[in-house]
């Protein structure tokens, strides 16, 4: 049956965004969540062709030339666009409509899907990590103990010198570093009963951290959406996870960062589609994330600094789970960001008496 003859408070109330043609490959209507999915209004689609949506490299009018009245196409990570409008990304399937015209039915995505660690990093290199974390634990001790004890010696004797308490103190002070890194791979924090909270708060919080490290090198942006309710999280977790995101940004070089909320409407996340969520965006004008990580950004122990610990994103990762929600980016050199999206209760009107 042809999407036009659906009636338009069942075609609206789906979550799946939907647009459809003639024949001649020119956009008859959508349903509201294409709508708010592509960010353009219901009327200005219609008579747009259908072809013009693709941003990317032509695949979707191969695909209508392709598609069969008996079967459809799938077209993976697709990049649409209307108009000048920005690139949205998703996975699509299109199918032919018994008047010769096409149905385009959107799975939205992420650019970079930021896939679960736990998933890409195979348990046994997972318990081989914890493995050597224990291994290294006693010699670091020896280490620590005898940089201590080097140390009392130098206090004591008159053979020291500056130079070489400098260089017994940085022994210490790194052993410290690896001991707190094997610590963060050993003892992750245990998950904490969930409480109301808001989002603005939670992220003043890190802004103040940001002032405090950046100073006046970085400029600090908010685009809050006020109306956004509370809603039930880990606000300590939740701070950390952003003040990772946004020391990252300060580290790459960023001389502005801007910290977005909105409310996204018609949210899929990972197989869950939730009616609204917290779509947070920190995106910055660094030098962007390195070509040879994109594919494996969120590992534990991966970084593109030599002094990184590789953990803050593997950990913002984690974080973004914990609340049901997910962690991905898109980057290129003088803009990157991240997005934060976090699935929101939906407020239920009180009865008038």
């Amino acid at each position: 049956m042809p999407p036009d003859s659906i009636p338009p408070p069942a075609l609206d109330s789906l979550t799946t965004p939907l647009a459809w043609s003639d024949a001649g490959g020119a956009i008859l209507g959508c349903n509201a969540a294409f709508s708010r999915w592509l960010g353009v209004s219901v009327r200005r689609l219609p008579g747009w062709p259908l072809a013009g949506l693709d941003a990317g490299d032509g695949r979707l009018a191969a695909a209508l030339a392709r598609t069969t009245m008996d079967e459809s196409l799938r077209l993976r990570r697709a990049r649409l666009r209307y108009a000048d409008g920005e690139e949205r990304f998703a996975d699509l399937w299109l199918s032919r409509l018994d008047d010769g015209g096409w149905l385009l039915e959107v799975h939205p995505v992420d650019e970079f899907p930021g896939d679960d660690p736990a998933l890409l990093l195979p348990s046994a290199l997972s318990a081989s990590l914890k493995g050597l974390a224990h291994e290294l634990r006693n010699p670091l001790a020896g280490v620590k103990g005898a940089a201590q004890l080097l140390a009392r010696r130098l206090d004591h004797g008159n053979n020291g010198n500056g130079d070489s308490r400098e260089l017994v103190g940085l022994i210490g002070s790194e052993v410290d570093r690896l001991t707190a890194l094997l610590d963060q791979l050993l003892t992750p924090a245990p998950p904490r009963a969930h409480a109301a909270l808001n989002i603005h708060a939670v992220l003043e919080r890190v802004l103040r951290l940001a002032e405090s490290e950046a100073g006046w090198a970085v400029r600090l942006v908010r685009d809050y959406d006020p109306s956004l309710p509370e809603f039930a999280g880990d606000a300590d977790r939740l701070m950390q996870a952003v003040w990772n995101l946004v020391r990252n940004a300060i580290e790459a070089g960023a001389t502005q960062v801007t910290l977005r909320t909105r409310a996204e409407h018609g949210v899929r996340i990972a197989d869950a589609a939730h009616a609204i969520a917290l779509r947070l965006d920190i995106a910055d004008d660094g030098r962007g994330v390195p070509e040879e990580l994109t594919e494996q950004l969120f590992l534990p122990l991966v970084s593109g600094r030599a002094e990184g610990s590789g953990l803050g994103l593997a950990l913002a990762q984690q974080v973004a789970r914990e609340h049901r929600g997910s962690l991905a980016y898109r980057s290129r050199p003088g803009h990157t960001v991240f997005t934060l999206l976090l699935p929101m209760p939906i407020e239920e009107e009180t009865p008038s008496a």
